[in-house]
């Protein structure tokens, strides 16, 4: 049997500290490990004549303390008189084990506070971990979605879908506040999460800014933008995208025949407007609309001028080739993403402050761009030729 062998039945048949011992042997190993790393650099043994008047020479160490899942580790860090050493066991400057580091990221990645995580670090590992060096460790997510709001954008999208689902958000009180999420598909059918905000509320003045926002980062053309029909949106993004067609989320359109009629009448009358979905054209949606108007319009006179006031925003979609229709005539693309999302905030009762809910969405976001990279959206693949060339 070698040391370590016997070291550990001798412990195990005493009944003594098992996790000690494994301290005690990595922190041996790696004390061994730095010193054979310098061996290597200066090319000669500790003590060795050859290293007499060879130009660099051993200089001493340094301690470090490091945290492990075993307990504290005392490394002593050699030295050259020229400073040439670099040790590639350890990384600079860290005092924490990587998995450990992981599982703080992985934490505050899901919106668990700093202080909450370094409750949790304690009571788990023993170990104290103050709420600044959670925040620390923690930066590198802050700079991610940073960099994630800041990136360029492509410069075509064929769809540009819009919608706000609302998250509980501390700021002086506890309220939901409106997370914008704006999502586009490429010509190719790839979808993914252009950007997100954070408002108290939702208006059209918020959706201006981020579509410009997205113009200024590289996007060019937008054929259609499907979303709901919230006073001021559309001319707000027509504005950024002159060229655009707007399409009225026909999901959100039904909801709100279906507040304003009464509930005998209901099942019928969206069974009625949802015929629109599946019409072959232009010519059989028009059909299509006016025999419900006409089916409809002595009962429910105040709606029916409501739709036919937007006639046209009903009916964008059908400008596009028949594959992609069903996934571009209303905004459930993002509103699965939308519960996907609050799904996750489940477990929170609330956001401590915006950062943390800033990264929380991002992580979600980028999350979802990584899982669609390089897949063609339902449709977009029999017809890319078409859509690539509806841009200049």
């Amino acid at each position: 049997m070698d040391q370590f062998t016997k070291d550990l039945t001798k412990t195990l048949l005493s009944n003594g500290d098992v996790k000690e011992l494994f301290r005690q042997q990595l922190e041996t190993a790696i004390n061994r490990i730095l010193q054979a790393e310098l061996t290597a650099l200066l090319g000669y043994d500790p003590y060795d004549r050859c290293g007499f008047n060879s130009g660099n020479s051993r200089n001493g160490q340094y301690y470090r303390l490091i945290d492990s899942e075993y307990g504290k580790l005392k490394i002593a860090v050699p030295r050259d008189r020229k400073g040439h050493f670099h040790n590639h066991l350890l990384p600079a400057y860290s005092r924490r084990q990587d998995a450990l580091e992981t599982t703080i990221i992985q934490l505050y990645s899901k919106g668990v506070t700093t202080r909450e995580i370094a409750d949790l670090i304690e009571k788990m590992y023993g170990a104290y971990y103050s709420p600044t060096t959670v925040s620390n460790i923690t930066a590198q997510v802050t700079k991610q979605i940073e960099a994630f709001h800041q990136r360029a954008i492509k410069a075509n999208y064929v769809c540009l879908f819009l919608d706000a689902t609302y998250l509980p958000l501390r700021r002086d009180s506890v309220q939901r506040e409106a997370v914008y999420i704006a999502l586009g598909i490429t010509p190719v059918g790839i979808k993914e999460v252009l950007d997100y905000r954070i408002a108290p509320n939702e208006n059209a003045g918020v959706w201006s800014e981020m579509a410009e926002d997205l113009k200024q980062r590289g996007l060019k053309q937008v054929q259609l933008i499907i979303a709901d029909g919230m006073v001021g949106l559309q001319p707000a993004l027509l504005h950024a995208f002159p060229k655009a067609k707007f399409q009225r989320c026909l999901v959100h359109v039904m909801r709100n025949i279906g507040s304003h009629v009464r509930l005998k009448d209901r099942e019928a009358i969206l069974n009625d407007f949802k015929e629109l979905h599946s019409a072959t054209d232009v010519t059989a949606a028009h059909k299509i609309l006016n025999d419900f108007y006409g089916a409809w319009e002595k009962l429910y006179s105040n709606l029916i001028q409501q739709l036919k006031s937007i006639e046209n925003e009903l009916l964008a979609f059908l400008s596009f080739p028949p594959a992609i229709r069903p996934t571009i005539y209303s905004t459930n693309i993002l509103e699965s993403l939308n519960k996907r999302i609050k799904r996750k905030t489940k477990p929170k009762e609330q956001f401590p402050n915006e950062k943390s809910l800033d990264n929380f969405i991002g992580v979600q976001v980028i999350s979802y761009n990584e899982k669609y990279f390089n897949r063609s959206h339902r449709g977009f693949g029999q017809v890319k030729d078409t859509l690539e060339s509806l841009f200049d």
